[in-house]
């Protein structure tokens, strides 16, 4: 069983999000010079924020609850395992603040859980 439309446009845009988080976080932690790889979103990550990127959205596009969720956060079926969980929160810490000024449209609709 696939997605609806309107699920399948959510889980790209929460996969392009999450991507891009990622990469701004490792460009505001991470040097220049070791951001060799890229992202899901197409920008230059270093290799373990490509790691931290390919787990984020490999588990966006198994989220089973995509349909109704709100929120990872809200969910009751958590995707990530414990110590993934800790890495997601310290990128969303550091980057959801940050998203406003650079990806202004994907943070609103990431707060807003649409």
């Amino acid at each position: 069983m696939g997605d609806s439309p309107k699920t399948a446009k959510r889980r790209v845009r929460e996969k392009r999000t999450i991507s891009q988080m990622v990469a701004l976080y490792c460009a505001g932690n991470h040097d220049a010079a070791a951001r060799t790889e890229r992202a899901h979103c197409g920008e230059a990550v270093c290799a373990d924020c490509a790691a931290i990127d390919a787990y984020a959205v490999l588990r966006t596009e198994r989220c089973r609850k995509m349909e109704v969720k709100t929120s990872c956060e809200e969910c009751g079926n958590h995707c990530y395992a414990p110590e993934k969980r800790d890495e997601i929160r310290a990128v969303m810490r550091y980057a959801g603040p940050r998203m406003l000024g650079r990806h202004p449209v994907a943070a609103v609709r990431h707060l807003l859980g649409r």
